[in-house]
């Protein structure tokens, strides 16, 4: 089975996630509200579980600085990269950095 990101079925198991979580990261509780600041990502993938891809419970919301942090392959094996020396995000589209 090939997994369409585009299908409806996927927009609508995205949607109801982002409304559950109340549009924030459940990792950091950052807000995702905006183009490009949400990741509803799968805890166990479509690779292994395709059951369970649409499946509510197995759906989490992300922002993109832990979503990075998740994946290794976009740079999650190392935990700080992409911030400070504090820990804080260096990204400007983390919704630390954004303007109130």
């Amino acid at each position: 089975m090939t997994f369409d990101y585009g299908s409806v079925q996927w927009k609508q198991a995205r949607a109801r996630a982002l409304k559950r979580a109340h549009y924030c990261c459940e990792n950091c509780r950052a807000s995702v509200r905006g183009k490009g600041m949400s990741r509803v990502d799968h805890k166990q993938t479509v690779k292994d579980r395709p059951d369970l891809a649409f499946e509510p419970s197995n759906l989490r919301v992300l922002c993109p600085a832990c979503d990075n942090r998740r994946h290794a392959e976009k740079g999650g094996a190392d935990p700080m990269r992409g911030c400070d020396a504090r820990g804080l995000p260096t990204s400007p589209l983390h919704p630390w950095n954004r303007p109130p």
